[in-house]
């Protein structure tokens, strides 16, 4: 019979192993997608991502999409372009934020509309500095505005 403190050391013992065996999950805050019209074959999707450790975003994944990418949006002279990158990295306790205008994510090729309070799935792929790779599945919901009216329609950029 194990007494009260060996059960706690093992629990304890379990508790560290796990975070060092294991990378700590990565804080999703404010997470939403922006709705969708029928016909419309592409939408964003954005969060707050805050890693313990130094990490890099490297895939992002949806049943509700058949392509999903990590994109930038950004004003060169007077012209907006974006493009997916190969990963976004995500500096030890710094949040990075993905918005419109900005760092998000790209869902292509919808299956269908993402209606206005509905949720979409996502599988998040992060490799840490060891080269080691987690995945973390969210839900986030669907909006046509980010929480607390973030997400202004055009992005930063002045028309």
């Amino acid at each position: 019979m194990r007494t009260f403190f060996q059960i706690s050391s093992l629990v304890m013992a379990a508790a560290l192993s796990s975070t060092a065996w294991g990378q700590a999950a990565v804080k999703v805050e404010g997470g939403w997608a922006r709705a969708t019209v029928q016909g419309q074959q592409a939408t964003g999707a954005f969060m707050k991502l805050t890693a313990p450790l130094a990490t890099r975003l490297i895939a992002v994944s949806t049943p509700v999409a058949g392509v999903a990418e990590i994109h930038e949006m950004k004003m060169d002279g007077n012209v907006m372009k974006m493009r997916a990158m190969p990963g976004l990295d995500l500096p030890a306790n710094q949040a990075v934020e993905l918005k419109p205008g900005s760092y998000h994510l790209m869902l292509m090729d919808l299956k269908a509309p993402l209606m206005k309070d509905s949720s979409v799935a996502l599988t998040l792929t992060f490799k840490d500095a060891k080269g080691v790779e987690t995945k973390q599945q969210i839900s986030v919901p669907v909006n046509t505005v980010g929480p607390q009216g973030a997400g202004h329609q055009h992005g930063d950029h002045k028309h």
